[in-house]
């Protein structure tokens, strides 16, 4: 009887221990999913060790478009064309340029500054891609759907951000109380977006 009573208060310890998750849905307000859409969870507090990434060159684009990191994050910048790639970034958050390359380069850029990185292709323009680097080790990409997670996250007050390189305006940031009898919460955000107009491309049989 006591191991029983034993089994049963370290099973309940160990569920007040546990993390929690938060579901995010960003949809338009239309009602349309919105991908690619930055979520992150700003708290007192946060520790965490600098995240790494991979943004790639294929078929003459980056992929992904989008990408979120922590601050201090290395990101490799694979060029999987074969064709070159000049890629550089004039962004306050992050300046840098890889001159004209083939294959993966030497050394990652690290991402050592909070904020948005706009980065670009200096041969072909209509390239780009965009970085969020956020102080916080909570934080996701919605999907096709709209819908992201963010797991593992103690119990605590949350600022909630949301941001997405398409936004019309800045979204308002939103409070969440997250506990471990709770252990899921769901939140939806509505984003206000407007694509840039397509770019021409140049011929596939470019020399660069």
């Amino acid at each position: 009887m006591r191991a029983f009573a034993a089994a049963v208060f370290l099973a309940a310890l160990a569920g007040a221990s546990g993390a929690a998750q938060l579901s995010v849905s960003v949809h338009t307000a239309r009602g349309a999913a919105v991908s690619d859409a930055v979520v992150w969870l700003e708290g007192i507090g946060a520790k965490y060790n600098p995240s790494a990434a991979e943004i790639g060159q294929r078929d003459r684009e980056f992929e992904p478009m989008v990408t979120v990191v922590s601050t201090g994050a290395r990101v490799l910048f694979p060029n999987r064309d074969k064709v070159k790639h000049h890629v550089y970034s004039f962004s306050a958050a992050k300046t840098f340029a890889i001159q004209l390359y083939s294959g993966t380069p030497a050394e990652p850029i690290v991402f050592d500054k909070a904020g948005v990185v706009v980065i670009g292709c200096n041969i072909h323009d209509w390239m780009l891609a965009y970085v969020a680097v956020v102080d916080s080790p909570w934080f996701a990409k919605s999907a096709a759907d709209g819908r992201t997670e963010i797991a593992n996250v103690p119990a605590g007050r949350y600022t909630v951000h949301v941001w997405h390189p398409y936004q019309k305006l800045q979204l308002e940031t939103e409070t969440v109380e997250l506990a471990t009898i709770q252990t899921r919460r769901e939140m939806k955000f509505t984003l206000d977006i407007a694509p840039p107009a397509p770019k021409q491309r140049q011929p596939v049989g470019d020399t660069y």
